[in-house]
């Protein structure tokens, strides 16, 4: 399997922007600038997407390892913050909320912390990866 994305860039770093455009158009023409990503102007920004891409992909992953334990899943959230310092992404910190009937703590921790390194993701990321879990 192998999925794109395109970014399109016009002017300088500071002044210029740019559009994001995915293979399935769910991000299409989508904007970002310098504006977006270091202060708070409108549109996208690469530390966000990355964002997504782990929170979804660990969520499906954790869910796949919750079914396959034998639980049925109400819901699973996850909020990832992806924390940028001085050019390198240092962090990225799971956040996770779920409604799972019948599982333990102790079992649902060791599903997320196998999700947490298991997740094609996690696998690409050279950085510190950190998971907060919680049964609501």
């Amino acid at each position: 399997m192998k999925r794109n994305a395109t970014a399109v860039w016009k002017g300088s770093l500071k002044e210029g922007k740019g559009v994001l455009t995915t293979q399935s158009k769910t991000l299409e023409n989508t904007q970002y600038s310098f504006h977006s990503r270091f202060e708070e102007g409108v549109g996208t920004n690469p530390e966000e997407l990355v964002a997504a891409a782990h929170s979804g992909c660990f969520t499906m992953q954790l869910s796949a390892y919750i079914t396959e334990a034998g639980f049925e899943i109400e819901s699973i959230e996850t909020k990832c913050v992806i924390n940028l310092l001085e050019g390198t992404i240092k962090e990225s910190n799971l956040t996770v909320n779920a409604k799972i009937e019948g599982i333990s703590d102790a079992a649902f921790q060791e599903l997320v912390t196998k999700a947490e390194q298991n997740c094609p993701i996690s696998k690409l990321f050279n950085t510190t990866i950190t998971t907060s879990a919680s049964l609501i």
